[in-house]
């Protein structure tokens, strides 16, 4: 997807604080973090979400899974604890059309609620 800012840091035309990386996963800090660690979980392929993935995704976002305890294991917050979320459409916060979990760690965060 040409206008996708994942794809474009994905192909290297954007820079990044890469985390991790495989052949298919990418893990870079977000660059508006909303914890002291907040790092960005997305597969190479452009899937624009979870909604829709088909059956051939299903082992690619197994694999964002265990990309995210590795991380969380290397930035050592697996005793102190870590929040894995992924947003899906507008009313979730979704921005950014490929599917991407936030690791965010690093301070005690904020229960998760529902706002007006």
């Amino acid at each position: 997807m040409s206008d996708c800012i994942f794809c474009k840091i994905i192909e290297g035309e954007l820079p990044s604080k890469k985390v991790y990386e495989d052949s298919e996963i990418l893990a870079f800090h977000d660059i508006q973090p909303a914890a002291p660690i907040h790092v960005l979980i997305i597969p190479k392929k452009h899937i624009a979400s979870l909604a829709v993935a088909g059956a051939e995704d299903w082992n690619i976002i197994g694999q964002m899974q265990r990309a995210a305890s590795q991380i969380a294991r290397e930035l050592e917050v697996v005793e102190s604890g870590y929040r894995v979320i992924t947003n899906i459409g507008a009313n979730a916060g979704q921005i950014v059309h490929h599917l991407h979990y936030h690791l965010m760690a690093g301070a005690r965060l904020s229960p998760l609620g529902v706002h007006n």
